[in-house]
């Protein structure tokens, strides 16, 4: 199993429609398959998410975020890792928002 335990990751590649970007960190913590992280950087003031990790790394969580037009945000994602030759993670993202126009996006984080 993927353990993303005390893992920093930063938004290196977004769509349009995101909040996310390279000054977006993300702050993982793991226990057995429940994950949490806390975010902030660019437009985002302050973000969490929860999810759950599968057998091979997938991730399926649900995030919240306060924008820096002080607008509470929030979304589904799906995270399919991948493993760098330096050893690296790099997680690639398919997402929705729930709240506001409700437009799908893709991202691309990659650990610290």
């Amino acid at each position: 199993m993927f353990n993303y335990n005390d893992k920093k990751f930063k938004a290196v590649k977004n769509t349009i429609n995101s909040e996310t970007s390279d000054e977006t960190i993300f702050y993982y913590k793991q226990t057995e398959n429940r994950l949490t992280a806390k975010y902030s950087g660019g437009k985002i003031i302050e973000g969490h998410l929860i999810g759950l990790v599968s057998l091979d790394g997938e991730i399926n969580m649900r995030y919240h975020q306060i924008n820096v037009n002080g607008e509470l945000m929030t979304g589904i994602c799906k995270s399919v890792p991948e493993v760098l030759a330096n050893g690296k993670i790099r997680l690639h993202e398919e997402w929705q928002w729930t709240s506001g126009e409700k437009s799908k996006g893709n991202s691309i984080i990659e650990e610290l």
